[in-house]
């Protein structure tokens, strides 16, 4: 007979529990006893040989020590063995009266012990593979098995849920000692809902894969639908799924419908549960229990919205709930009055669509979706409540609005410097007009100073903003941010002033990362600033660096940091810290928490636009009188040294006679184009004018004129300034080109290697500098 005792005590005697590592070193060392002996035999007879003198009483001396020595082991070696014999024996009657079949393995697999319920249901599988084993019961047993040891052996314990021929099981293993198993097979239908199976709940189930294969289906399922499918599309007409809502079904009866509820499971698995209308309720007629125990959230409702009952799941999802609470006391944030959402459902006018409310939960932020199917109970209108917890599906929304909002404010932000820095030329560019015709004696010249002084200034707040919307221009390089930070320290100690202190301390294994260097300064700069700021009386500004290695998905303030190797920096001081309520808005240009008059509120704008460009994560941790910490995520980088890139070979120029050239200007701001002009006909070029890209090509058609530079913006209405530029130098391949900006380099990146002889100026910029560039260009 098969799963004697006499057979279980066969496989208990094969066992592969690994050994205690002291029992390994005794049974390692158990062989070299007899050697011992025999050595000791060896110094014993040498010393009879030489009864007398030292040598024989060292040698006598010796034979003892080993004698000694082989005894020690040997008595190790039994002690040890007798012990592991005591612990495959309780370990064989620990798992002896399981009722799930339960193994022993080694670290191969190889099956020691099997339990009575493993015998009875797969008989004698001693010296065999646990792979074998289960190969009757679910297919590829290899790839889970291993899977899951190695799990065990990292965590000590692992378990995973599979979809069987015979329904739903549980594999189980504990890590026992350095390289042996304990394996668990549990048959799920003891777990199903209610604890009576999914085969014997009156309550229509189905187990689908991903792609909408039906693996499994229980009696109630297959004796509605009449007969056993494989695809949903046998049961459903009105595809996809959408849980909480009716769908009409292909019943063995004839149409009909019923509410659908989905729990989501591992590897792309869903378990389907089917309610037939008009009540839930009625999917327990044949059990009572079964609204109870259903592991879907569900509610009974009456016509005014006051909780008549709530099953387990939802009391899960909401905490205890008293029948004749108010579903408003519950859940809040519709958009409008919650009675008047009730009213609909009941009136049939809300037409099922499913509604995401927020939890009214003081701890955290929770939300739920909820659908109302309305019924009849007792000829009265009721309503059923069908709950999901939407707190993830939230959350990601959140992100990709605040995504969305930061991705608006940064178009605004280019947009509105784009604009500012051509007013900032014409400003500029005049008022270096008007400095050639004064000199330091003329009264007006104070004045000419201070506004082309603070032309300047607004120029760079223009640049903060380009900065904050990622369009300035990262020259990237590998940087270790030990010496970034050590030569940036003298500038930061003065920033600081002698009431802060400022230290640094670094991570000695820190990895290098791939980052501008010079924006990277200015993100630094930003934040000691700010840190300085927030502590009038003086305090402590620590910067720490150190590596960090992220194994999961970090999600935090509305952003997802993927697993990697990260180079963290955070700048900490012990200031007025940021209230609660402003910390989502910091990153937002022109917020600031300053007093009028003490900062521009682009400071950290800047350090956000800067940090993402480098594809990196900002974020702040701040509580009101305790300080604030700002911590920054950079993608670690692996050093490999830069490749020096060949020197191009320069095309001809075209050598201007007597020092002067003739230049095509194409700009579509009036002013701009009237101050460049003014200014290169000032140093002696002959300058054509053009408002845009057609006029200019409308030019060129006169092949009779020279041209030896090409002064054109990028961005214009119609053609932009890199399009036009190559049609022309079609057919005046020599003629050399200098774009200019409001926006940044990087606007030219993706075209500028098919601009040959070009460079570019960005906007604001001065007499000096577009004479001296188009100077450069011709000579």
């Amino acid at each position: 007979m098969r799963g004697t005792d006499s057979e279980r005590s066969n496989v208990v005697s094969n066992t592969a529990l690994s050994p205690h590592p002291l029992t390994r070193t005794a049974l390692i060392l158990a062989p070299r006893s007899a050697y011992l002996v025999t050595g000791a035999l060896v110094f014993a007879a040498l010393a009879w040989f030489l009864s007398e003198g030292l040598v024989g009483m060292a040698a006598l001396a010796v034979a003892g020590t080993l004698a000694a020595l082989a005894t020690v082991i040997s008595w190790l070696s039994l002690s040890h063995a007798r012990s592991h014999g005591v612990l495959q024996d309780q370990i064989a009657a620990f798992i002896d009266n399981d009722a799930s079949p339960s193994f022993t393995t080694d670290a191969d697999g190889e099956i020691g012990t099997q339990n009575r319920a493993a015998l009875q249901r797969f008989g004698s599988r001693g010296g065999q593979t646990l792979t074998r084993a289960l190969a009757e019961v679910f297919a590829n047993p290899a790839a889970v098995l291993h899977r899951l040891q190695n799990r065990a052996d990292a965590l000590g314990a692992a378990r995973e849920d599979l979809v069987t021929r015979r329904g739903h099981v549980r594999l189980s293993v504990h890590r026992i000692g350095d390289a042996g198993f304990l394996w668990r097979l549990e048959d799920m239908a003891e777990r199903a809902v209610g604890g009576r199976g999914a085969e014997t709940i009156s309550l229509p189930m189905m187990t689908v894969s991903k792609s909408g294969t039906i693996l499994f289906m229980n009696e109630a399922t297959r004796r509605l639908i009449g007969e056993r499918v494989k695809t949903l599309d046998r049961i459903f007409t009105d595809l996809p799924l959408r849980p909480g809502e009716e769908h009409a079904i292909a019943a063995a009866d004839g149409p009909t419908r019923a509410l659908v509820a989905v729990i989501e499971g591992t590897g792309g698995r869903r378990e389907v549960y089917l309610l037939p209308s008009p009540a839930a309720a009625a999917a327990s007629a044949g059990d009572p229990t079964a609204f109870e125990t259903l592991p879907v959230a569900l509610m009974r409702l009456g016509a005014t919205g006051e909780v008549r009952e709530a099953n387990r799941a939802a009391r899960a999802l909401l905490g205890e709930v008293e029948p004749g609470t108010r579903l408003s006391d519950l859940i809040e944030g519709l958009g409008r009055p919650l009675n008047d959402w009730l009213a609909d459902a009941i009136a049939g006018r809300s037409g099922q669509r499913p509604e995401v409310l927020r939890l009214r939960n003081p701890d955290k932020d929770s939300y739920l979706q909820v659908t109302l199917t309305r019924v009849v109970e007792d000829g009265r209108p009721a309503l059923v409540a069908v709950l999901s917890d939407a707190t993830q599906l939230k959350t990601l929304e959140a992100q990709f609005v605040q995504s969305q909002k930061m991705h608006a404010i940064g178009q605004l932000a280019g947009g509105v410097a784009h604009d500012f820095n051509n007013l900032l030329t014409a400003i500029s560019g005049h008022c270096d007009l008007l400095l050639l015709r004064h000199d330091k004696g003329d009264p007006d010249y104070a004045d000419l100073v201070q506004i082309n002084q603070n032309a300047n200034r607004a120029a760079s707040l223009v640049g903060q903003l380009l900065a904050f919307s990622r369009k300035q221009t990262l020259k990237p390089q590998v940087i270790d941010l030990r010496d970034t930070l050590s030569d940036l320290t003298h500038l930061l100690n003065r920033l600081v002033g002698e009431k802060v202190r400022l230290t640094l301390r670094h991570d000695p294994a820190l990895k290098p990362i791939r980052a501008d260097k010079r924006q990277l300064e200015q993100v630094v700069m930003n934040l000691v600033v700010n840190a300085r700021d927030a502590m009038p009386a003086g305090g402590e500004v620590r910067i720490e660096t150190e590596v960090q290695t992220i194994r999961e998905t970090l999600n935090r303030d509305r952003a997802s940091v993927a697993p990697g190797d990260y180079v963290v920096v955070r700048v900490t001081d012990s200031g007025t810290g940021i209230p609660a309520d402003k910390l989502p808005k910091i990153f937002e240009p022109f917020f600031t928490t300053k007093r009028p008059g003490e900062g521009t509120g682009l400071g950290l704008s800047t350090a956000y636009g800067i940090v993402k460009q480098t594809g990196g994560y900002i974020f702040c941790d701040s509580l009101p009188g305790q300080g604030t910490t700002f911590t920054l995520f950079f993608p670690a980088h692996d050093r490999v040294e830069p490749v020096p890139a060949e020197p191009a070979q320069p095309a001809p120029r075209r050598v201007s006679r007597n020092g002067e050239g003739v230049v095509l200007l194409v700009e579509d701001e009036a002013p701009v184009r009237a101050f460049a002009s003014r200014a290169l006909r000032m140093r002696g070029y002959t300058v054509i004018e053009a408002e845009n890209a057609e006029d200019a090509l409308k030019t060129l058609e006169d092949e009779s004129l020279a041209i030896d530079v090409f002064v054109t913006d990028v961005i214009m209405p119609g053609m932009d300034g890199p399009t036009w530029v190559r049609e022309a130098l079609k057919e005046r391949p020599n003629t050399r080109v200098v774009f200019v900006s409001g926006y940044s380099e990087e606007s030219l990146t993706e075209t500028r290697e098919r601009v040959p002889n070009s460079v570019f100026l960005p906007k604001p910029f001065s007499l000096s500098e577009l004479t001296a560039t188009v100077q450069g260009q011709i000579h």
